[in-house]
């Protein structure tokens, strides 16, 4: 080498040095610059990925989520290798050898950049794309991509690839509210990520680089070519084989909106749970992940729904038929495309679906659904039956056509109807047999000349092998104007299960489960009969059912309280006076007991005092009450007499599954030990799930069955730190009163729930002035259940229409569905209760004849004689101190 070249070579050398020492500098300056503003990597580690809020059943069914972005964090364990292959197959190959930056996709960014004249791509792998997501912005400009850079280096550090990997798959926006692959998987195609197919997986790894471009929903061919892309370029890494390649490039798209999807509906309850969940964590409920584990029972949430929307449009039938709900242009029945776009944009209701009149027959119409389907109502389905409503009191008469109600236009409901197999079956069976019946009349009749053997015409023989099909049935109904409200808890610790708070939440979300203080009528009366036991009286007192009138200017001057239907019975048992809801009976009770006394026995319900009226109209339920706290009052009947708090948040957790709240609910126990003892299982609550287990493995087994109550489960080591329940009366008074309540059912308003064929149900009916509200408040000792009818803006609900009619039916279908199963249950009889033989004319003692009552063993009455009767001007009655079973007060000549 000569020396000239010698000398040119080391120029060389030592520019190329000179530069690379520039270039060092440079980056050292750059770094330097920008060190202190970037973040610390370590943040990574404790990153919390905003994850919506979700609220669930007690059994774990998704009712609610609530939050602006849908993510579902999964673990690089739980994520498919061959997803995975895909991601890097389409963002970056050698994710896993480079250091967090890749040179050679920086240097085609550069060559693009001098091409055009501007940033073209970023040449970005999977750890830029994770520091640009996690802790910079999308704008492209130089600065931030030296940031993004620079972080990288820092990420591929302190974290390992996996770590790495995890954070891009959990934190990636990935198109319709969808952060992160799980959700996405869930929004395309409905399924974990797992449950997917190739092809699947690799639509899905084409997202990221551009999620509205290659959406599969709103672009399917430009997603299909994406996806192809990267099945051809997972070939070419040797991620797949040639099979794979060629079966997953010939799947069709089937990608479609999957909204996230509920299993089980109980909208009310979710936005209470989520109104908790905000007050627990503020705004961070919203973003931090956290599950709210509610205490509704998913079973019975279904049938509280059911039996209230079957209530409302029972009630609604009853009071006839108030038209279309409107009226569309001519115009647009020509225009099919536009009159799905309406009928799409009419919420279904309750189940109820809209659909549009295009035909009018005399005895049928013609209707066109949402989707596009048009359907025949024949005249059984629902026309037969109209009457047009007046007014909540009257009716016109039946239509004879459909022609009279009905033009091309109208906007109706339907209900869909489908008819099972069996029931198809059933029917034909019956026309069957009425064709052979019609056939041997026919056959009486004809010549015996006629063949005998002849199939009767018209009578086709069904082929053995030709089974029925379940059939499709569609009847004209309307959304109830009317609504109601549903709420039942467990009586052991005040555990909501079922809550509706109207008929449906899309047409109101005013939850009158909680809302809604309208007056409870007569259903409010057991509350003051309660405080008359336990102040001296007995079921057999005797109170006179007459006129009484009231003059005081806290009751607008003149107050003529009556009963239902003007009849009076005179001296009348308490028992019976409130089984037969005498108004009468109960405002002299509350006269002779006193206002501030029975207002703090209601205190010890959970009413509060300043909601109650303090004057006697309180004993016919005058005072303004939600349905929530009716509920929680006879919780206390059906429990032995103890005061519980509802509840619906059970637990929260947080994103990683660890508890952060549980409830600590207050709970009956009728006789606890002291710690270390042996505790009695009998005095454990009730655990309603245990005992439907319990009923349904023993249900085929000759003995019966003798349910075995569970504790509920500790919430601290100590179980006996759990709260209990205090009384709200005596275990005699709960015992008694709960006697009362069943007759109520037996004999009294509530007859109607002796279809439910059980003997552990009490209860009671309540209607106001109008009437305006219609109630009914029962329970079993496994639910207490509180259901309310009437109109939101007051307005009665029909001269005819009593808690019994209205309210009633409701309760029963709940609680049918409820108890369906579970073994009969009754309270324990206390020691101290007696039952003796009485006159059910004066209520006193008798040694023949007379019926049966039950008593405190302090309070029998004395034998047929009026000296030995309580006087209901005092106190009441008390034992003489030498333990004499009867009382020496004196009878007044009239009562009240």
């Amino acid at each position: 080498m000569t020396d000239k070249a010698r000398n040119r070579l080391l120029s060389l050398l030592w520019l190329v040095l000179a530069g690379a020492a520039a270039g060092a500098m440079a980056f050292s300056s750059i770094y330097l610059y920008l060190k202190p503003g970037l973040p610390s990597v370590e943040s990574l580690r404790d990153i919390r990925l905003q994850t919506p809020l979700r609220i669930y059943s007690r059994d774990m069914k998704l009712i609610g989520e609530f939050g602006e972005k849908r993510r579902s964090p999964i673990t690089i364990e739980q994520t498919p290798d061959m997803f995975i292959k895909a991601i890097l197959a389409a963002e970056d190959d050698a994710f896993y050898s480079h250091s967090g930056v890749s040179i050679k996709g920086l240097m085609r960014a550069v060559r693009q950049l001098v091409a055009s004249g501007s940033i073209q791509s970023g040449g970005s792998t999977l750890t830029m794309q994770v520091a640009r997501n996690f802790f910079l912005s999308r704008e492209q400009r130089f600065i931030r991509k030296f940031n993004e850079i620079l972080l990288s280096l820092q990420i591929e550090q302190e974290l390992s690839k996996d770590e790495i990997l995890a954070l891009y798959i959990n934190k990636i926006f990935l198109g319709n509210r969808a952060y992160g692959f799980q959700a996405a998987a869930h929004v395309y195609y409905g399924q974990d990520i797992n449950e997917l197919n190739l092809a699947q997986w690799a639509m899905m790894a084409g997202l990221p680089k551009a999620p509205s471009t290659y959406n599969p929903i709103a672009n399917p061919s430009r997603a299909l070519v994406r996806r192809n892309w990267i099945l051809k370029r997972m070939l070419d890494l040797g991620f797949i084989d040639q099979d794979q390649y060629k079966n997953s490039i010939t799947a069709p798209v089937t990608a479609r909106y999957h909204g996230r999807d509920l299993d089980l509906s109980a909208p009310y309850v979710a936005e209470m749970a989520r109104k908790e969940a905000v007050d627990l964590f503020g705004d961070a409920a919203y973003t931090d992940g956290y599950q709210v584990i509610t205490t509704v029972d998913s079973r019975l949430q279904d049938a509280a729904r059911n039996a209230l929307q079957h209530g409302l449009e029972t009630y609604d039938g009853r009071h006839g038929y108030r038209g279309p709900e409107q009226r569309l242009d001519a115009e647009l029945l020509a225009d099919n495309d536009q009159l799905v776009d309406l009928l799409k944009e009419i919420p279904v209701l309750g189940g109820l679906e809209p659909a549009v009149v295009t035909e009018v027959a005399p005895q049928s119409l013609r209707v066109q659904l949402r989707d596009r389907r048009v359907i025949e109502i024949p005249w059984e389905h629902g026309l037969s039956t109209i009457r047009p409503y007046i007014s909540e009191n009257a009716r016109g008469a039946r239509i004879n056509s459909a022609e009279e109600m009905f033009a091309a236009g109208d906007v109706i409901r339907l209900r869909r109807v489908v008819i099972s197999a069996e029931e198809v079956a059933r029917e034909q069976r019956e026309a069957e047999d009425q064709a052979k019946e019609s056939a041997a009349e026919a056959l009486a009749d004809t010549d015996i000349t006629d063949d005998p053997f002849a199939a009767p015409e018209g009578l086709e023989q069904q082929s053995e092998e030709e089974l029925p099909q379940a059939r499709e049935e569609w009847h004209l109904t309307q959304i109830p104007e009317a609504q109601g409200a549903l709420v039942s808890l467990e009586p052991e610790d005040g555990a909501i299960r079922a809550l509706v708070g109207g008929y449906d939440f899309r047409q109101s979300h005013f939850n009158r489960v909680v809302q809604a203080a309208r007056q409870p009528g007569s259903s409010f009366k057991p509350f003051i009969y309660s405080a008359a036991l336990e102040n001296g009286y007995t079921a057999a007192s005797i109170i006179n059912d007459a006129p009484i009138i009231f003059e005081q200017t806290n009751l607008e001057d003149v107050w003529r309280p009556e009963n239902d239907g003007g009849t009076f019975l005179g001296p009348t048992r308490l028992r019976k006076a409130l089984y037969m809801s005498r108004n009468m009976v109960s405002i002299r009770l509350l006269q002779a007991l006193g206002l501030d006394r029975a207002l703090t026995f209601a205190e010890g319900f959970g009413f509060d005092r300043s909601k109650l009226a303090r004057n006697l109209s309180i004993a016919l339920g005058s005072s303004a009450l939600t349905p929530l706290e009716m509920v929680r009052g006879y919780a206390a009947f059906a429990n032995g007499g103890f005061r519980v708090e509802p509840y619906l948040v059970d637990q929260v957790l947080d994103v990683h599954g660890d508890a952060v709240y549980q409830a600590l609910p207050l709970t009956v126990c009728r006789d606890c030990p002291e710690i270390g003892e042996e505790r009695d299982p009998a005095a454990e609550p009730i655990d309603l799930q245990a005992a439907q287990r319990e009923a349904a493995l023993t249900a085929e087994e000759d003995e019966p069955l003798e349910l075995r109550t569970l504790p509920v489960a500790p919430l601290y080591a100590d179980e006996q730190a759990r709260p209990r329940a205090p009384r709200a009366m005596s275990a005699e008074t709960a015992y008694i009163m709960d006697s009362i309540l069943k007759d109520v059912i037996k004999r009294g308003t509530g007859r109607k729930a002796l279809v439910m064929k059980r003997g552990d149900i009490a209860g009671k009916t309540g209607t106001t002035n109008g009437p305006r509200d219609a109630w009914f408040s029962g329970y079993s000792p496994y639910l207490a259940t509180s259901t309310w009818v009437g109109f939101d803006d007051n307005t009665p609900i029909g001269r005819n229409e009593y808690g019994g009619s209205a309210a009633l039916p409701i309760w029963i279908d709940f609680m049918s569905a409820a108890l369906d199963g579970l073994p009969e249950r009754h309270l324990p009889q206390p020691d101290d209760i007696v039952t003796m033989r009485i006159n059910p004319r004066t209520g006193m003692r008798t040694s023949r004849g007379g019926i049966f009552e039950i008593f405190r063993a302090d309070r029998v009455p004395g034998r047929e004689t009026y000296g030995n009767y309580p006087s209901i001007y005092s106190d009441g009655p008390s034992s003489q101190e030498n333990g004499s079973e009867q009382t020496q007060e004196q009878l007044p000549e009239e009562l009240f």
